[in-house]
């Protein structure tokens, strides 16, 4: 997007003006983020590195969550466990023509 040259004269003036408002001592984020806004659309490189840099700050971000999420798994996993091997089931097995196998497998009418 190519400005003309009274478009940029008037956005450079604007932002000018919001840059001496932020040096009076008015701190304000909003007064703050219209003069970046309005520098980006000067210089789009700007923008694009301001985009890199918090689409890196959200990839560590999430890669953190992604850590943190796995740790708590790992900690419930290990308390999950049987401390103690019990060995085989206790009880008595079906055995022979009540283990249901081959063709009475569903039904043992």
């Amino acid at each position: 997007m190519s400005l003309q040259p009274w478009q940029r004269a008037a956005i450079l003036a604007a932002a000018n003006y919001l840059r001496e408002i932020n040096a009076a001592g008015s701190r304000d984020a909003r007064t703050t983020a219209l003069h970046q806004g309005l520098l980006e659309v000067l210089d789009p490189a700007r923008r694009l590195a301001r985009l890199q840099r918090e689409m890196a700050t959200a990839a560590k971000e999430a890669a953190s969550a992604n850590r943190e999420r796995r740790r708590g798994d790992e900690r419930r996993r290990l308390a999950e466990r049987r401390k103690t091997d019990l060995g085989r089931p206790v009880g008595n097995r079906r055995a022979g023509r009540d283990r249901r196998s081959g063709r009475e497998r569903r039904h043992k009418y």
